[in-house]
């Protein structure tokens, strides 16, 4: 893959060179202007409709010869059904470009889609932070090298198949845009921000997903994303700067005054990065697991960060009776926000204190099994992942404590919680409830269920109800006063 990077490296610098600069967030003149292709076009496949092949030479007897069809490369067939589905299997390409100056970013998104719902669809709906955060522009979008109009809606890229996809069969979504970082970390800004020296970019790929709102009165995670068996990315930054990213091997090479990098990822429901120019980066292992900690000057302790993600990882592994599910673990110091987890590497921001820092490392480490391994509604469900790692983290560390908002019930969407009380209520009520259940059905056998949960559905979906399920079914013990009480709008 760097060698798409180089072969395209002095276009792409003469684009950037020729951006604006980019003082503020927003769809102004950093949405127009030329796109960064950063891979080969796609080659132009024509109509979709099939043409009869020529007929020369002597006709011979009075038949009407069998047309020869045109394989127009795609499997598309007129019509539409109104739908669309979480249930595809999508491989990722992505080429992305940096503008270190001026925040700008552009991206090119190659989407190999499978249908497997079982049933037709006629577009796709693909979310990314970019188009709620960086005034985001589509320059261009093709399905199987046809052109197509993408529509943008909240964090909702939504893309017509100009028909039916039937079940079963393949298309190929080529989509590129252009957006700003934001250049501070106000509100959801540090998602997808280039503040204090450091790059940070989360859901910034479109990924497969459905139409769900970004904005909620907290610090929930508004997304639902399918696992993918495979990612390849390449980034290029015009700038010398040191990236964290979630793979055991990256590739890097030397860039004109920048860098190139290239990894491939598997099985992972997102992929964040973060770049700053002074990383220092430290390397450590737990049977033959990388665990890299990123830090800048002045922040974060690396021993410490070190010594807690090793930790993280021996003791959530051993209470699941698990090994940890991904490739590597990347701890990476970020300039503000809160602690957020993507598959193979989470987020520390750099004020957090030293109380609070066991504790996130190995929250945001419990997410690698709920949410990386096993995925769900994070908008709709989130008890499903938040209370499961607050559970698991706390356990390990012992620190299982009262929570400080009054009891609420727990399968409510993350918008119906406030500021407040999310916290207090889906995660340690949450953590409370689970920790309730463990007593009733006993030790061996709740941790024996929840690896039961996360083996049957691994790299798949599952939900708050699937969880209870498993727990309730593994067990003797009556559990319905529990979850009618906290799950009423679940359990009657």
């Amino acid at each position: 893959m760097l060698s798409v990077a180089l072969a395209v490296l002095t276009a792409w610098a003469a684009a950037c060179a020729a951006a604006p600069d980019m003082a503020t967030n927003g769809p102004t003149a950093a949405t127009t202007g030329p796109s960064a292709s950063l891979s080969p076009a796609t080659p132009d496949v024509g109509s979709r409709e099939p043409s009869a092949a020529p007929v020369s030479g002597d006709p011979g007897p009075a038949l009407t010869p069998a047309p020869t069809l045109v394989d127009t490369g795609t499997a598309i067939v007129a019509g539409s059904v109104e739908r669309s589905s979480l249930e595809l299997s999508a491989t990722y390409r992505v080429d992305a470009a940096i503008t270190v100056r001026t925040g700008v970013l552009d991206v090119a998104t190659e989407i190999v889609a499978t249908n497997d719902s079982g049933e037709a669809i006629d577009r796709l709906e693909l979310n990314t932070i970019a188009a709620r955060l960086g005034g985001i522009a589509v320059t261009s979008a093709t399905v199987d090298g046809v052109d197509v109009h993408v529509t943008v809606a909240d964090q909702t890229l939504r893309v017509p198949l100009g028909g039916i996809l039937p079940a079963g069969a393949s298309t190929t979504v080529r989509i590129e845009y252009r957006a700003t970082l934001a250049p501070d970390l106000a509100g959801s800004d540090w998602m997808f921000s280039r503040a204090g020296g450091t790059i940070a970019l989360y859901r910034w790929i479109p990924w497969i997903s459905q139409a769900l709102p970004f904005d909620r009165p907290n610090h929930g995670d508004p997304f639902v994303t399918p696992s993918s068996p495979r990612v390849e990315v390449e980034l290029l930054v015009d700038e010398p700067l040191v990236l964290a990213a979630p793979a055991a091997s990256v590739a890097e090479v030397p860039a004109g005054p920048g860098r190139a990098w290239s990894f491939t990822v598997t099985d992972v429901r997102d992929v964040s990065v973060v770049l700053a120019p002074d990383f220092r980066v430290t390397e450590g292992e737990l049977d033959g697991l990388p665990i890299r900690v990123y830090t800048r000057p002045g922040g974060l302790s690396a021993a410490r960060v070190m010594s807690q993600a090793v930790h993280a990882v021996a003791g959530e592994s051993a209470q699941l009776g698990m090994a940890y599910p991904a490739g590597v673990l990347s701890v990476v110091q970020t300039q503000g926000g809160y602690g957020l987890e993507s598959p193979g590497l989470i987020w520390i921001p750099r004020d957090v204190d030293a109380l609070n820092l066991a504790y996130l490392v190995h929250h945001e480490t419990a997410h690698q099994w709920f949410y990386g391994l096993v995925g769900n509604d994070q908008q709709g469900q989130p008890f499903a992942d938040e209370a499961a790692a607050d559970l698991l983290a706390r356990t390990v560390l012992g620190t299982l404590r009262d929570s400080r908002c009054p009891v609420d019930v727990l399968d409510k969407a993350i918008t119906a919680y406030s500021e407040r009380c999310y916290y207090e209520v889906i995660y340690v009520q949450g953590g409370q409830v689970l920790d309730q259940i463990r007593r009733l059905m006993g030790n061996e056998r709740f941790w024996g269920a929840l690896a039961v949960y996360l083996q049957a559905n691994r790299h798949g979906l599952a939900g708050t109800t699937t969880l209870l399920d498993v727990l309730r079914g593994a067990t003797s013990a009556d559990l319905g006063p529990i979850l009618r009480a906290r799950f009423p709008h679940l359990y009657h």
